[in-house]
């Protein structure tokens, strides 16, 4: 009765007590109250997974083993990205698993599905298909064989581009210099236009279950003095946006665009000489503080671009919820959240949650590791200058609230189930009181840096699996991509699932 509202439990009360008092049987008695009682919500277990699965293995053979081994009743298909970490086989460089064929393809992405032109009229961005995929339109197979199984099917897109596109240029960031990045703006209308269509497309054209999209992507802020994924951090130069359309926008915000630019060409001076194994007289932390504090347009601007991702969010979930509300809407929020204080910060998860079903929040344990030492020495060279790496990552657990491996052993043995449980229940605990559930996107097989080293067994993947749910998720998201999993370890996550009766 948990789930009842109080208007509901009364009227349902009060039909059972007329019933009682005029001599209705227990039957009809039991039928008088609200149907909630009775009712369980089945948990989404979702599996993200590639087209390029289904043609090679065949589409029921592969929903077999899904559901048999790994209790899926989900699909998160990949329908649009020009990147191989969500779609095609195995990474290059990578093992293969135990199924599928063994050789590398020739990935390039783009749409797996069928772009139909109508909805694609307010943008020059014309939608191209895959050409790794021929002519196979992924939803249309695979919807139909899921449905008779019962299985859910969501699309599952992210923002990722390839500049070899035809019209890239039209959507690109612009870097602090002017240059064109290899992101699209979000606050560019051709591409906003674009996403729409796309969104559209599959609701109307589809019979889909929901959508998930993400975007793995900082501000220029956090572009410049940390990284989730470079070592030495990025280019401090090549930081976005600033193209017209960002720079209107600030205006619009009372901004001072010109100050804020300088600004970020001072934080990349300080970048540079921190880099460069310069020692500011006050300190790393201080002198950061300093530039901040002098322009403090830097944040503005940051805050603005992190609006702009939200933004997209709530544009796209008005979009799918106008052709069907009760077509389900979520995000796939990436790993800076479990690293970067900067991005937890800006992603308030309360705050997006009036616009958000669900949310995929990325707790990869085994990669958690490579990432998390990535990070911490990304920043070691710029905001924690003036401390040694292991006090760095000492103090960046102690304020992103969960335990880890030291730094030496951080890319060899990754995180562990610990961590699983303690990012879900803190981001369960972020969303109490909302509509937005809680999916934890697990981690199976997503190799570490030091691929010969993975973690990955059935016995850490099912304390993973149980982490996710005894931290109160709602959900899971078997990830990153089929293509990649050994069957034994898709196995582990259906035997944790039925030792703990979330499925039967």
């Amino acid at each position: 009765m948990a789930n009842m509202d109080r208007r509901t439990f009364v009227a349902g009360a009060g039909a059972a007590l007329a019933a009682a008092n005029s001599g209705v049987s227990n039957k009809l008695l039991a039928e008088a109250l609200p149907a909630q009682q009775s009712e369980k919500k089945v948990p989404t277990i979702g599996i993200q997974i590639g087209g390029i699965s289904f043609q090679d293995e065949g589409t029921d053979k592969v929903l077999d083993i899904l559901q048999e081994k790994g209790a899926c009743n989900a699909l998160f298909i990949a329908c649009f990205t020009y990147g191989n970490g969500i779609a095609g086989r195995q990474l290059p460089g990578h093992p293969f698993p135990d199924h599928g064929v063994q050789k590398e393809d020739n990935f390039f992405g783009g749409f797996y599905t069928t772009p139909h032109a109508e909805y694609f009229k307010n943008t020059k961005m014309v939608p191209h298909r895959a050409p790794d995929a021929g002519s196979y339109d992924v939803l249309a197979d695979a919807i139909p064989k899921a449905k008779k199984r019962g299985m859910k099917t969501y699309t599952w897109s992210e923002d990722v581009w390839n500049t070899k596109v035809p019209n890239f240029e039209l959507i690109a960031e612009r870097d602090l210099y002017g240059r064109p990045a290899k992101t699209a703006c979000f606050r560019n209308p051709d591409h906003h236009a674009f996403l729409m269509a796309t969104f559209q497309d599959w609701t109307h054209s589809y019979e889909i279950d929901g959508v998930m999209w993400g975007s793995e992507r900082y501000g220029p802020f956090g572009n410049m003095i940390e990284s989730v994924h470079q070592r030495d951090g990025n280019d401090p130069s090549r930081v976005t946006c600033f193209c017209q359309f960002c720079q209107k926008a600030a205006a619009g915000r009372g901004i001072n665009v010109q100050r804020a630019m300088q600004g970020y060409k001072e934080l990349e001076k300080w970048v540079r000489f921190c880099r460069g194994g310069g020692n500011p007289p006050d300190g790393h932390y201080v002198t950061f503080w300093r530039v901040l504090f002098e322009y403090p347009e830097i944040l503005a601007w940051e805050t603005m671009w992190n609006d702009g991702v939200h933004e997209t969010y709530k544009a796209i979930y008005d979009v799918v919820k106008s052709v069907n509300p009760k077509m389900e809407v979520g995000w796939h929020v990436w790993h800076a959240h479990s690293f970067s204080p900067f991005f937890r910060a800006q992603t308030d998860l309360k705050k997006i949650s009036p616009y958000t079903d669900f949310l995929k929040m990325t707790v990869y344990d085994n990669l958690g590791g490579t990432r998390m030492e990535t990070y911490i020495t990304s920043a070691s060279k710029t905001i924690y200058g003036d401390m040694s790496i292991e006090n760095a990552l000492e103090f960046e657990y102690n304020i992103m609230g969960y335990r880890g491996r030291s730094y030496t052993e951080l890319p060899f043995v990754g995180l562990d189930s610990s961590y699983v449980y303690h990012e879900t229940k803190r981001s369960v605990e972020d969303v109490a009181g909302t509509q937005t559930e809680i999916w934890p996107g697990l981690d199976v097989d997503i190799s570490n840096m030091n691929v010969e080293y993975s973690h990955t067994a059935p016995p850490e993947i099912k304390a993973c699996t149980k982490a996710c749910f005894d931290a109160g998720g709602k959900g899971l998201v078997i990830s990153r991509k089929y293509s990649e999993m050994k069957l034994a370890n898709l196995a582990a996550v259906g035997d944790a699932l039925r030792e703990m009766k979330v499925v039967s």
